[in-house]
């Protein structure tokens, strides 16, 4: 782990933002797609799992979950957080390396963290492949992702955080295309549909969506934030009805591909 995505997680709140209104949109999105395809006595190995936020909540409805860490500090926390009556493992490791697991083992993988900081193509192609052999065949993976479209749009021009005529001398942003090269130094790796589809087209796998996990919503935080629960429940009505929309992807900071391992 690179110093900067260390201190980053030293540092930040993921509990907290998954508890804020404009947070819950995320997690709320994804759980619902993973209650798509939990079944009775499903196992779940979830990589990257940061404190334990979504692990917790499945060991807490009976699954038996597995999880791995990157982050030592994460780690502690994830563990502090286990109780008794969770059928819980969590361990320090890399999504790259899962020698410790068995081949077909599990019902379903989730990837909601890793891909974040994976910077070369080898790299996401070494992870996918791990979360791959170790879910059963039929089994689902579940792989998050940040948009670069989104970034661009909220720190570049929303918010005037991204230096955009350094950015273009450096060859880091292209000034036709607007497509985004990120580098290892810095914490995340951002990506269009397009980079994602080209990574998955070697893999033996189908996937059954693709999803804007809390698309429009991080542009709006405040507004969000600001809503009561009526207003709130409409406005998670609305997004469910639109995130795998095509032509709305583009808008949301991060994404959701669900694939299943063919059989």
């Amino acid at each position: 782990m690179s110093d900067a995505i260390q201190n980053y997680y030293d540092n930040y709140d993921e509990d907290g933002r998954l508890l804020k209104k404009y947070g819950q949109v995320e997690y709320l999105t994804t759980m619902r797609y993973i209650d798509k395809y939990l079944t009775d006595g499903a196992k779940i190995l979830e990589l990257g799992a940061g404190t334990g936020r979504y692990s917790h909540a499945l060991a807490l409805r009976g699954f038996e979950v597995d999880a791995v860490e990157y982050s030592p500090h994460n780690f502690e926390i994830f563990k502090s957080k286990t109780t008794a009556e969770e059928k819980i493992t969590v361990r320090l490791g890399d999504a790259r390396d899962l020698s410790a697991f068995a081949d077909d083992t599990y019902d379903i993988t989730l990837l909601l963290g890793p891909l974040y900081h994976m910077f070369t193509v080898e790299d996401k192609k070494q992870t996918i492949s791990e979360a791959l052999r170790v879910t059963k065949p039929g089994g689902v993976v579940f792989a998050a992702y940040c948009m670069s479209d989104a970034t661009l749009m909220d720190y570049g021009f929303a918010r005037g955080q991204l230096n955009f005529a350094e950015y273009f001398e450096k060859g880091l942003i292209n000034p036709e295309t607007f497509d985004v090269r990120s580098l290892k130094t810095l914490i995340f790796e951002i990506v269009r549909k397009e980079q994602i589809d080209a990574l998955m087209s070697g893999f033996s796998a189908a996937r059954l969506h693709f999803v804007a996990t809390d698309l429009y919503t991080n542009h709006i935080c405040d507004a969000v934030e600001s809503m009561n629960d009526e207003t709130f429940a409409l406005y998670l009505q609305y997004h469910f009805a639109i995130c795998e929309r095509p032509d709305m992807m583009g808008l949301s900071h991060h994404t959701l591909d669900v694939f299943r391992k063919n059989v």
